[in-house]
C-alpha cells in the first residue's frame, strides 16, 4: 500500500512540473512575441514645403517733448502720418493695430566742474507707441516694410522690424503628415518582417514625434522640443512616427 501512495505521488509530482514546464514555455514565448526587443521596431518620418499664408509686421516710433503735452502732440502728429502712409500704401484700417502710448521722463544728471555728480533735474517726456499689421496679402506688406523712406523723411523716428510669416491651416497639414509618417512607419515594419521571415502581429507602441517646422533649404538644426520658424515666407514641416509590433 505504501508503494502504491509513492507511485501517486511521484506520477502527481511529475504531471505538475510538465504543467510548470509547460506555462513556463508559453510564457517565454508569449514574452519574445510581445517584448520590444522580440518584436518590430521601426521609425516613419514625412515632411512637405508649403507657403505661408499670413504676415504679420511691428514696427515703433517715438517722439520727445519738453512737456507731457508737447510729446504727446508730438506723437499724434506720427501715428497720424504712419497711418496715412500705410494707407496711401493699400494697408486697410482692419489690418492695423496701434498700441497704447507709454510715457517715459526723461532726466538728466548734472555734474560740476570736478565731474563729480551734483543732481539730476527732468529734461523732458520720451513717448513710445507700436504698430502691428497683419494680412493675408503677404506681397503688399513685404513691400510696405521694405521702404520706409517716406517716413523717414516726414521726420518720424520709426523703426521696423522683420516680418513674421504664419500658416493658418498649419493643424490641418499636421494631421495629413502624422497619417504619412505612420504609413511608413508601417511599410518598414512590413520589409523587415519579410526579410526575416516573420509577419507583424500587434501594435504595441506608438508614439509621435516633435514637429519641425524650418525655413525651405535651410541648414537650421532640428530642436528637441521641436521648431518653429517664423522669419521665412517658404517653409518646411516635417514629423517622425514611431512603431513597435509584435511578431507572429
Amino acid at each position: 500500500m505504501k508503494e502504491y501512495k509513492g507511485i501517486i505521488i511521484a506520477l502527481i509530482a511529475g504531471i505538475c512540473a510538465i504543467i510548470c514546464v509547460s506555462i513556463l514555455s508559453g510564457n517565454m514565448v508569449s514574452y519574445k512575441k510581445t517584448s520590444g526587443s522580440g518584436g518590430l521596431t521601426a521609425t516613419g518620418s514625412a515632411n512637405c514645403d508649403f507657403e505661408s499664408d499670413l504676415i504679420v509686421w511691428r514696427g515703433g516710433f517715438s517722439a520727445y517733448g519738453s512737456t507731457a503735452r508737447e510729446a504727446y502732440r508730438s506723437i499724434s502728429n506720427d501715428a497720424k502720418l504712419v497711418k496715412e502712409y500705410l494707407e496711401k500704401n493699400g494697408v486697410t484700417e482692419d489690418e492695423m493695430v496701434f498700441s497704447s502710448v507709454t510715457i517715459d521722463e526723461h532726466w538728466v544728471t548734472k555734474y560740476n566742474d570736478d565731474g563729480n555728480r551734483i543732481g539730476e533735474y527732468l529734461d523732458g517726456y520720451d513717448l513710445y507707441q507700436n504698430i502691428s499689421i497683419t494680412s493675408t496679402d503677404l506681397d503688399k506688406i513685404e513691400g510696405v516694410s521694405r521702404d520706409i523712406s517716406e517716413l523717414i523723411e516726414s521726420n518720424v523716428q520709426f523703426v521696423s522690424y522683420e516680418p513674421e510669416y504664419y500658416y493658418t491651416k498649419l493643424d490641418e497639414l499636421k494631421l495629413e503628415l502624422i497619417e504619412e509618417a505612420t504609413q511608413n512607419a508601417k511599410a518598414r515594419i512590413d520589409i523587415m518582417a519579410e526579410g526575416s521571415g516573420t509577419q507583424p502581429d500587434e501594435l504595441l507602441n506608438a508614439s509621435l514625434g516633435v514637429f519641425q517646422i524650418t525655413a525651405q533649404n535651410s541648414n537650421t538644426e532640428y530642436s528637441y522640443g521641436g521648431t518653429f520658424d517664423t522669419s521665412s515666407r517658404l517653409k518646411n514641416a516635417s514629423v517622425t512616427v514611431k512603431l513597435n509590433y509584435s511578431v507572429q
